[in-house]
């Protein structure tokens, strides 16, 4: 039986959400269907340090030795830059036209917008694109939001099916009307959760080798320091939580351009020996065992593959309501749900759960539960079923 070619594009591939879900995407297609070659950027706008960047090349060994053929094409970058962009425009034009692929399958808005548009005069067959969440808030101003939001419209009309990680994504996109309801396939991302359902750490060693205070109730997020995460709002709260709770840790884990401007924020408020900045770690699971609720103070978010993970290791979770969020975290279930942007909203929910740790036990207990159904797997399958039935819709 012939081999369908896909090819997935997007512009960084480095170790945020949407980079793993490809990387996850790409290893798990079935070999003796598919023929898989990933289209990436240089992620250089991602100013990796070392040891992220060679946890990038380890991913990218790893894909090597399942089967996917790689391809860099150094002007596909994040940010708009019309020189870069036009180039990549006509290195993906050529290369479809060169490779002849069934499937392109696209990942976040850029390149989604190029890559689609380069697929379809290319005369490729089928075209996916997964936009991994949405830029219709929370990231930039209302005029370049305006535009965004009109060329994923016009470029919907060349796509054969979006992938919403969520429900309320879904719902976001039909209520600007970006396409129409029979596009959208919602499959969640899948997230690898061998590391944080058997954390190979003790948690009293990891809170010892962090410098944590025995005893300490401790607050911690993860995710890139960069405005749509909100840790601003996080600070804040801290800076209001310490006032009834004045032990309290809160962990920052990940690196970004907000890092200075947030040491900045905390110095001012007087409570930078409360708040721990750790950088990008490779060892995320052992540095979530070591605290006693996981927040996310975002401004917007598709799905947030770090809730999953901060389930699967049993942590309640304080979380702002917005993007797909409350398909993940059911307020009372297996944590508490704040409006966004909500400082004191974020200290109230903490000061709730720090004194009622039967609560955060059950919610830890459910969340473990639910976040068996984000395994990569289920992900993997969804996605060969969606391939299946539009290769058949071609026969």
């Amino acid at each position: 039986m012939a081999k369908h070619k896909i090819i997935h594009v997007i512009t960084r591939f480095d170790k945020g959400g949407s980079a793993e879900n490809t990387f996850l995407t790409v290893c798990g297609m079935d070999r003796e269907r598919y023929e898989v070659v990933l289209i990436r950027g240089l992620a250089l706008e991602s100013a990796m340090d070392e040891p992220r960047a060679r946890a990038v090349e380890s991913n990218l060994d790893e894909a090597r030795r399942a089967g996917v053929r790689i391809i860099t094409l150094p002007g596909l970058v994040r940010n708009v830059h019309p020189v870069k962009d036009l180039s990549a425009f006509f290195g993906l034009l050529r290369i479809f036209r060169e490779e002849r692929p069934a499937i392109v399958h696209t990942h976040t808005s850029k390149a989604g917008i190029l890559g689609r548009w380069a697929a379809r005069l290319a005369g490729v067959p089928l075209i996916v694109h997964t936009p991994h969440g949405h830029v219709f808030w929370g990231y930039f101003g209302r005029l370049k939001t305006s535009l965004f939001v009109m060329l994923e419209k016009i470029t919907a009309a060349v796509t054969d099916r979006i992938i919403a990680l969520t429900a309320q994504e879904k719902e976001d996109h039909l209520r600007l009307r970006i396409a129409p309801a029979r596009k959208f396939e919602i499959i969640h991302s899948g997230v690898a959760l061998g590391d944080f359902i058997n954390p190979e750490v003790d948690p009293a060693g990891m809170r010892k080798e962090l410098g944590i205070p025995p005893g300490a109730f401790v607050a911690g997020t993860a995710g890139r320091l960069t405005p749509v995460k909100g840790h601003k709002y996080l600070i804040a709260a801290a800076q209001k939580a310490l006032l009834t709770m004045p032990g309290m840790i809160f962990v920052f884990l990940g690196d970004g351009e907000l890092l200075a401007e947030l040491k900045a924020q905390a110095d001012k408020a007087g409570i930078r020996d409360n708040i721990m900045f750790l950088g990008w770690r490779q060892d995320v699971a052992g540095v979530m065992s070591a605290f006693d609720v996981f927040v996310l103070p975002s401004l917007n978010e598709g799905m947030g593959k770090v809730l999953v993970e901060a389930m699967a290791m049993g942590k309640p979770i304080v979380a702002s309501s917005v993007g797909g969020i409350p398909d993940l975290v059911i307020h009372g279930e297996n944590g508490l749900l704040v409006p966004c942007a909500d400082a004191g909203a974020i200290a109230g929910a903490l000061e709730t759960l720090r004194g009622d740790p039967a609560q955060r036990k059950k919610m830890g207990d459910r969340g473990r539960v639910m976040a068996a159904d984000y395994g990569v797997e289920s992900m993997v399958r969804k996605i060969d079923r969606l391939y299946g039935v539009l290769l058949a819709e071609l026969s």
